[in-house]
């Protein structure tokens, strides 16, 4: 694992769970590097049979913009990004921006995520706002995603259309509010956790239209057991409450506006 660097690094810090993806990562490598985002990739892998985790330390060793968080087993995408989101914070990461491995996210789409994060806390590339969408995508999987958000709103009143989208960009002052290391979710309910204790918390959020293909390469790591971990979650969140967004956050880009502009809050 990459020691903390003495200076903190300002640039995004781009966090890619890896389990079993040594076909698909150096594709996402290389448009990333290919587009205009001036980033650095931390690999979190959970000990890949097929090699990610070596291929990507290669990488490391000859990249200063590539690190990896090897782990010893597969602890969920949950976890994974509690790991490696938090490894971010220790170095100083401004922007934190999880992405997923297997090439449904495009990187293509970084520069208008990273782009919002100047007026926003927590920036969504969402599929179900206007220009967002899916390719290739079987109905069965998209009715699940679909009813999913559904579920989420009605029952949280978390006003998203797509709470679930895993393609996401932090500003740190988020993940340090509402306490990373505290979150729970090991399944894809770590999406809908963060946004609904950012939102909770006060905080701004955003989507922005992402076109999500389905994978071409590797198996898909949904089963039952995260769609029911996921449900039985919101539900306690939404029997926990309040619906409704908390104070305009200390921290959040609108409170800096609002002081800028001379406005209250």
């Amino acid at each position: 694992m990459t020691e903390p660097q003495t200076s903190p690094s300002r640039r995004p810090l781009v966090v890619i769970p890896t389990y079993d993806e040594r076909q698909t990562l150096p594709v996402v490598l290389e448009r990333l590097w290919a587009g205009p985002a001036d980033v650095e990739v931390l690999v979190v892998d959970d000990n890949s049979p097929d090699g990610t985790g070596a291929w990507a330390q290669a990488q490391a060793d000859a990249d200063t913009r590539v690190h990896v968080l090897h782990r010893s087993d597969k602890q969920g995408l949950g976890a994974a990004y509690r790991a490696g989101l938090g490894w971010g914070l220790e170095r100083g990461h401004d922007v934190l921006v999880e992405m997923d491995a297997d090439l449904s996210h495009d990187p293509a789409h970084l520069p208008e995520i990273l782009a919002a994060t100047r007026h926003a806390d927590l920036v969504i590339g969402s599929r179900y706002v206007p220009g967002g969408g899916t390719t290739n995508w079987p109905w069965h999987r998209r009715a699940l995603s679909v009813g999913g958000n559904t579920y989420v709103r009605m029952l949280t009143g978390l006003p998203l259309r797509d709470a679930t989208a895993g393609y996401r960009a932090f500003r740190a002052p988020v993940l340090e509010a509402i306490g990373l290391a505290g979150l729970r979710s090991d399944g894809y309910s770590f999406q809908v956790e963060t946004a609904l204790a950012a939102h909770r918390a006060g905080f701004r959020i955003v989507e922005v239209p992402i076109m999500f293909a389905e994978r071409t390469e590797g198996a898909s790591k949904m089963t039952r057991g995260i769609v029911v971990e996921a449900m039985a979650r919101v539900a306690t969140w939404g029997w926990q409450g309040p619906r409704r967004a908390g104070a305009i956050h200390d921290q959040s880009v609108a409170a800096t506006a609002s002081a800028t502009s001379g406005g209250g809050r």
